[in-house]
């Protein structure tokens, strides 16, 4: 699957154990896709010798401060902004 900029995203809530790249506090949010990057050799596998292949997408996804942390005191404006790989997106409907 490919997102396109502007499409809303859900980070996947999977448990994994060992090395990964995707914070905790996004699992389960809903973001949007500002920009697709490329593809690259997937970290979570070369972290432990494997060649990281195939290649995964990798996004850029902003979220809404409030949206992760729910008594976020700042604007409602304010945003993170988060590089995840593909394989953690999920749509969200």
């Amino acid at each position: 699957m490919t997102y396109q900029p502007g499409q809303r995203v859900r980070v996947a809530a999977r448990s994994h154990e060992g090395h990964h790249r995707t914070p905790g506090y996004v699992k389960g949010k809903t973001g949007t896709v500002e920009r697709a990057h490329g593809s690259f050799r997937n970290p979570e596998t070369r972290a432990y010798g494997a060649d990281g292949l195939p290649e995964q997408r990798l996004y850029l996804v902003g979220f809404a401060q409030r949206d992760v942390w729910p008594d976020y005191a700042g604007e409602s404006r304010d945003r993170i902004y988060l590089d995840l790989f593909e394989h953690w997106l999920e749509d969200a409907e």
